[in-house]
């Protein structure tokens, strides 16, 4: 089966490669990387293929989708676990088979999350360069314990599970919400909340649920007003999760003590890219890089050899499977 690859980035092409070459598939796919995104008008490059991989800011809307199935694709493999940008019904009625990877590491997630925590509290990039500067002075990086603090995790998946247990280490108090409550997180001893008590009574919020039209900007200027003042606020998941407007009127105002995000709500036009020498034109993001108090990565968080082994190996048996006709357990319906 030929497969055509969009937003291919260099560790894209070798982990695929060698995942297509560990497979040992008979009959043997090809892969035709391309680094253009996926959408409606970059479609038509998939022409040939009957299989198409994707990633996270690749555009599967109803037209993208329909001019898929037009130029003969019949499978769209995503290399990611989210499906919140894949018209599900378009998929549906045009008969194209949606697979993902849903546990690729979630170590990888769940470690930057925490790093993401200690950077912030221990102001680790602003000592960092204050020390390459020569300066020593502690003055502006007072840090706090975490030992003993509140901490609310929205999401009680494998992520959110992870992240509970580095937690515990910490001698923290979990708080968990999730519509369906776990009973892993139970037997670490987390308590599990209504989002209004999480809201209200947590030190640190960190976010680890998929984007669903219920949680769309679940962080927003109401929820934030039920925040303890000067809260940390994590979110490693999905940027849709929070309103950016209402996020910055609470650092302008203090209310949010602290902000680190890995996923931004319009971050297709700004991650994965090299942008070091263009004018970044999103005022919203732009606004966010100029306060101290806060950490911001490019998607990152994801972004380890186990993953990256991981993302591979299974879109490649994901393709494989719809190849060669076998039931495929990764399949989004």
């Amino acid at each position: 089966m030929k497969i055509t690859v969009f937003s291919t980035q260099t560790y894209d092409r070798k982990y695929l490669t060698q995942a297509l070459e560990n497979l040992k598939s008979t009959p043997a796919h090809t892969l035709n990387f391309l680094e253009t995104h996926l959408n409606a008008q970059t479609a038509s490059l998939a022409s040939g293929s009957e299989g198409v991989c994707a990633f996270v800011n690749d555009t599967l809307d109803r037209d993208t989708l329909q001019a898929l199935a037009t130029v003969g694709v019949r499978t769209i493999a995503l290399r990611s676990a989210g499906y919140n940008h894949v018209d599900l019904d378009a998929a549906k009625a045009l008969d194209l088979v949606i697979t993902r990877v849903p546990a690729y590491s979630p170590y990888a997630v769940a470690e930057h999350t925490i790093a993401l925590m200690l950077s912030l509290n221990r102001q680790i990039p602003r000592a960092y360069n204050r020390v390459r500067e020569g300066n020593f002075a502690l003055q502006g990086l007072l840090g706090f314990d975490i030992h003993g603090l509140t901490v609310g995790i929205i999401g009680t998946g494998k992520i959110g599970l992870c992240v509970a247990r580095i937690l515990k280490g910490f001698g923290c108090r979990i708080l968990t919400h999730d519509p369906q409550p776990s009973k892993e997180a139970e037997a670490l001893g987390c308590e599990a909340v209504s989002l209004d008590t999480l809201l209200s009574t947590s030190d640190i919020i960190t976010l680890h649920c998929p984007l669903t039209p219920d949680t769309h900007h679940v962080i927003n200027a109401q929820s934030l007003q039920k925040m303890k003042p000067g809260v940390m606020l994590l979110n490693t998941s999905r940027g849709g999760l929070v309103d950016t407007f209402a996020v910055i009127q609470g650092l302008k105002s203090g209310h949010i003590g602290y902000l680190g995000l890995d996923v931004y709500e319009e971050e297709g036009d700004l991650f994965f890219e090299d942008l070091s020498e263009s004018v970044i034109q999103d005022d919203q993001f732009s606004r966010l890089l100029t306060f101290p108090n806060v950490l911001i990565t490019g998607h990152q968080a994801f972004f380890t050899q186990n993953a990256l082994v991981a993302i591979a190996e299974t879109t490649l048996q994901n393709l494989d499977d719809f190849a060669q006709g076998r039931v495929c357990k990764n399949r989004v319906d």
